[in-house]
């Protein structure tokens, strides 16, 4: 290991920083390859090894489409559009991601930083106002939502009717099908009608720009198609990013010698967001679930073709075969890429993105606010829970 005597920061004891998983165990295949049985009633292999999860994500035959039907094998309650880029399959995929891949490269998401400096800017003045500081409401809550509005080209009031949408979205809420769908089909309705030109969307931002370009696919991309890319923009560069963010900021709160060290050793910002990154959970998935195509050779053994399977991508960020003392934040770690943000051809788009909000919004954290601490026990804070969705939901703090 890299780390050296000083620097000895580990999540392993941060309060409900990890969910309960959302499956049940049990028991192993006949091969002897570890099984779970999914909210769906489907049996999955599950895969947790580095290797094998790695494997399972490069692979451009395993199947995501036949998944996302009526009665299929899922996390969620319900199935959602075949158009969105996490339920198609090659050679769809590829058509329909090259149209939007450039728009999130890390030199195209840079652009963004003056925006980025300016709304950090503003929340950081707003914070400093407060009688009773709340750092998850003031800051955290509105960077990565203003961000994707002028990155979108979004007005920011509209965010007042899609965001607690996207909010139940995300949540997926197994006990509400019925709002849910309620709240999903508002959702899409909405993004509709910026697609359709019938809601005013900015000249210059992402909307105006895929609406511009979407012939560059062979065919263009329909109406239908434009919607689901762009559905993934509204809820993963708000929503996903915020929940990252919002727990690796706690970490660093409910680690006082590790804040402080960043404050005093500014460089070590980027690999130790990296190395939080790798190790925070999303939501109570890492993954959607596939269906092979062929057989797959695994550390566990065969799995056979047609076999669902959960490739736990955050199992395997904790790997002590890939990543020695794995819950050790290391800012020196030498090895394999994590999982956080998939492999292959479902790679999240927002990578750089939320790289961009999270290295920045720490690195002004810590050297603007040097004693900042958390102004609660962290055992008593209230959280926001879901399957995709799942972070604190406030974060009183004080300096």
């Amino acid at each position: 290991m890299s780390v050296d005597s000083a620097f000895r920061a580990s999540v392993g004891a941060v309060p409900h920083l990890d969910a309960p998983p959302h499956y049940t165990k049990t028991d192993p295949s006949p091969g002897g390859v570890p099984r779970i049985v999914l909210p769906s009633g489907h049996v999955a292999a599950h895969l947790t090894r580095y290797r094998d999860v790695f494997a399972v994500l490069a692979d451009p035959t395993c199947s995501r489409s036949v998944t996302n039907v009526e009665d299929g094998p899922s996390f969620l309650p319900t199935i959602m559009p075949k158009e969105m880029l996490l339920n198609l399959d090659v050679p769809d995929h590829a058509r329909m991601k090259t149209v939007a891949n450039a728009e999130y490269s890390a030199r195209a998401v840079a652009a963004l930083t003056p925006v980025l400096g300016t709304v950090v800017d503003e929340r950081f003045a707003a914070l400093r106002a407060e009688e009773r500081p709340d750092l998850f409401r003031t800051v955290l809550d509105e960077v990565p939502i203003r961000v994707n509005s002028v990155f979108l080209g979004l007005p920011l009031a509209d965010r007042e009717y899609y965001r607690p949408l996207g909010h139940t979205v995300q949540r997926a809420p197994a006990d509400d099908v019925e709002g849910l769908l309620a709240d999903f089909w508002r959702l899409y309705e909405y993004v509709t009608d910026l697609v359709r030109g019938a809601r005013p969307v900015r000249e210059g931002g992402l909307i105006a720009r895929l609406l511009a370009g979407r012939s560059a696919s062979t065919p263009p991309l329909t109406d239908e198609e434009l919607v689901a890319l762009l559905l993934g923009s509204v809820l993963g560069a708000d929503q996903n990013i915020l929940s990252v963010l919002t727990k690796a900021v706690y970490v660093l709160l409910v680690s006082p010698g590790l804040w402080g060290r960043l404050h005093d050793e500014p460089t070590l910002v980027t690999p130790v967001c990296e190395e939080l990154i790798r190790l925070i959970p999303l939501g109570t998935i890492s993954a959607f679930p596939r269906v092979l195509t062929r057989d797959v050779e695994t550390s566990e053994g065969i799995v056979p073709e047609g076999s669902v399977v959960y490739a736990d991508a955050f199992a395997a960020n904790r790997d002590p075969e890939a990543f020695p003392d794995p819950l050790t934040i290391d800012p020196g770690r030498r090895g394999p890429r994590h999982l956080q943000f998939g492999y292959g051809m479902h790679h999240c788009m927002g990578a750089a993105l939320a790289r961009l909000e999270i290295t920045t919004l720490v690195g002004r954290l810590v050297a603007e606010f040097p004693g900042m601490t958390l102004d609660a026990d962290p055992h008593t804070l209230p959280w926001d829970t879901g399957t995709v969705l799942r972070r604190p939901a406030a974060l009183p703090v004080r300096w």
